[in-house]
């Protein structure tokens, strides 16, 4: 499924993560693990291995062809870098009708909007092409930078799961987010 999303005022497009990117997604996760230790679940030294990160990015790919997930590589549009991921993880249709989203970006391309670009593009595709209703996201309540992120994009506050994920070793309180596609219809008519 070849899918490329844009955001050219922002420099950024957005495409499932293929084999090809392997090396540098591997690239990626290795620079931002010790930056995004306090924010992500600890991971043994063989998930930053090639081999680790081809299985799971060919997981990714058939949960794309099954319609159930669908992990973006964040890229500049200037050189073609990779420079972070968003995901749209866990879709449902029929009664539930959702996702779940999750992302990060090079701590060197923070700021500067790249990160809501990216989460814009994502929700526009989740809501024209998915035909959902809802995605949500869950977020420490201490990070700051991705509320900001979320909000940005019309996502709601809407409570605090106790113990949602274990982070960083220990299983910790999430704030979960959410936008609805009626939140936005006007914005993406």
């Amino acid at each position: 499924m070849a899918l490329t999303l844009y955001d050219t005022p922002n420099g950024i497009s957005l495409r499932l993560l293929t084999t090809d990117d392997t090396q540098a997604y591997l690239d990626l996760i290795q620079v931002t693990r010790v930056p995004y230790q306090a924010v992500e679940p600890i991971r043994d030294d063989e998930f930053y291995t090639l081999d680790a990160q081809t299985r799971r990015i060919q997981d990714r790919l058939k949960a794309a062809e099954e319609g159930t997930g669908y992990q973006f590589g964040i890229y500049t549009i200037k050189d073609d870098l990779l420079i972070g991921q968003i995901s749209l993880n866990n879709v449902s249709y029929g009664v539930a009708n959702y996702a779940d989203m999750g992302y990060f970006i090079h701590p060197d391309y923070q700021g500067g909007g790249r990160m809501t670009a990216a989460v814009k593009l994502a929700v526009a595709y989740a809501f024209r092409a998915l035909k959902l209703n809802r995605v949500q996201a869950a977020i420490l309540p201490t990070n700051a930078g991705s509320q900001r992120v979320l909000e940005k994009n019309g996502f709601q506050a809407e409570g605090i799961a106790r113990k949602y994920l274990k982070i960083n070793g220990s299983y910790q309180d999430h704030r979960i987010y959410a936008v609805l596609a009626e939140d936005l219809s006007e914005s993406l008519q």
